[in-house]
């Protein structure tokens, strides 16, 4: 990977996203299933939470704010509680601002996504799909446009980016030279003709040119035939899920870009937050084969996510940086970007385990410890000592090993699911920050003795003293070389 992919997303403040599309409400309720009803064979859901959050274009929207850059929203809304909820979240979030156009006359489209530990069990869908306002959603359009860097338009066929409005805020955006990046809906893909990238998935793609097979061959075919229907369109992405993406520009070869995704818990929003980043990368000046390969990246992300969520600049940057590096390295982050991480999965309901050390020369003790911590969970973080911080505790001689090398060779084991550095004396910080279910040290240590025991019992966690093995230590290592 080219190291400018790695500095691309910091290249993304200051610019500015227009978004014109279908908003939508994305609602998510979470509980336990534990027993069938007595009224029908289906399952009873015992809510535990609800949240709710933008969807449609204004998930394309909050990408473009998480990702470090502004955005503008243009969509259409009904006069009903969806919208005032809608119109909340967009305050909420400091870098995107909104003009939605009101149709009283209409539904705010809305999701309600049921979810049981890992699995969806229902959608119910509310929404109307009549034609908004065209000369009102035009109007909003042109008035924000000036300012934006690049246009986005996201289609999910609900009202809003009818043949008029789309052709129209087309042609505008092609006579202020700003590029367009298409998310379509429609098998109509003439309709879309004039933008300069346009992004359908696999199904969107085979409906729109009859060509069916999931082959690279296919794809390409599939992609040339997009560009035969769009005369003036100058590149067809075609999003592939576990096969990857296909680009075609037009006049250069096809290129594969293979899937990213380490895990995939939730493809929802994927597609939206491929658009964002597409979009920012090619408003900072990137190519489109670039462009691309950090959309790959970011949706290899999201898809590991939980519902409809985002994608942070850091998070990309860091994604970015390890596929440039060893395998490993992706388990590499630091304190934020490791607490994202960690959110997500603790919102799929998975046991997080923390043990942590110097890990300065691995040896067969070490990997016991990991074995048995990651035993205890579904995944497992390692507070790893920085070069300064181990100098403090065990003498200028040491560590022998600097930070990224002992880091990389302790995320290469399968047992370790993420690594971060910390400075302090102790690891306490990190422990309050991610609230291990499981906080996991070797038994030299007593329960009271192992620090933030006390923190992680105190919240119902569990502190769990592994077996050693004798003999092992990095002290005796060096000894025994030195002798």
């Amino acid at each position: 990977m080219d190291d400018a992919l790695a500095h691309l997303p910091r290249a993304f403040a200051g610019k500015t996203v227009l978004v014109l599309g279908d908003v939508m409400l994305d609602r998510f309720i979470y509980g336990a299933v534990d027993r069938i009803s007595p009224e029908a064979p289906v399952p009873v859901i015992a809510v535990e939470k609800e949240t709710a959050m933008l969807g449609g274009a204004g998930n394309v929207a909050r990408n473009v704010a998480a990702l470090g850059a502004r955005a503008v929203l243009i969509g259409l809304v009904g006069q009903d509680d969806a919208a005032a909820v809608l119109r909340g979240l967009i305050e909420a979030e400091p870098d995107l601002q909104a003009d939605l156009v009101v149709d009283a006359a209409r539904r705010t489209t809305e999701k309600v996504r049921y979810i049981s530990g890992a699995h969806q069990m229902l959608r119910v869908d509310r929404e109307d799909r009549r034609p908004g306002d065209a000369d009102a959603l035009l109007a909003a359009f042109a008035a924000r446009l000036p300012a934006a860097d690049v246009v986005v338009l996201s289609d999910y066929a609900k009202g809003v980016l009818t043949v008029e409005v789309t052709r129209g805020a087309i042609a505008a955006a092609r006579a202020a030279g700003k590029p367009v990046i298409v998310d379509p809906k429609s098998r109509d893909l003439a309709r879309y003709d004039g933008a300069t990238l346009i992004k359908p998935n696999r199904k969107e793609a085979a409906e729109a040119t009859g060509v069916v097979d999931h082959s690279d061959e296919a794809s390409e075919a599939a992609a040339a035939a997009i560009l035969d229907q769009a005369p003036r369109l100058e590149a067809a992405l075609i999003t592939r899920g576990g096969a990857g993406m296909t680009l075609a520009v037009r006049g250069a070869a096809p290129v594969h870009l293979p899937a990213t995704a380490v895990e995939v818990f939730d493809v929802s929003g994927a597609g939206d937050t491929v658009a964002a980043t597409l979009a920012l990368s090619v408003a900072a000046g990137a190519g489109l084969a670039d462009a691309a390969r950090l959309a790959n990246l970011a949706g290899g992300l999201v898809v590991a996510k939980l519902g409809t969520d985002v994608v942070t600049a850091a998070e990309l940057t860091a994604r970015a940086e390890s596929a440039q590096g060893e395998p490993g390295e992706i388990k590499i982050a630091d304190r934020d970007q490791a607490a994202g991480i960690v959110a997500g999965w603790r919102a799929r309901g998975l046991k997080v385990g923390f043990t942590n050390g110097c890990f300065d020369l691995l040896h067969p003790g070490h990997v016991s410890l990991l074995s048995q911590a990651k035993a205890a969970c579904d995944r497992l973080i390692v507070g790893l000592n920085t070069d300064a911080s181990v100098s403090r505790l065990k003498g200028p001689s040491r560590p022998v090993q600097k930070e990224q090398g002992r880091a990389t060779v302790l995320a290469s084991l399968s047992s370790v699911d993420l690594v971060v550095l910390f400075d302090e004396e102790t690891p306490l910080d990190l422990i309050k920050a991610f609230r291990p279910d499981v906080l996991v040290k070797g038994a030299d240590y007593t329960i009271e003795t192992v620090v933030g025991s006390d923190v992680v019992l105190g919240y119902g966690g569990r502190v769990l003293l592994a077996e050693l093995k004798p003999g092992q230590s990095t002290t005796n290592l060096i000894a025994r070389m030195n002798g």
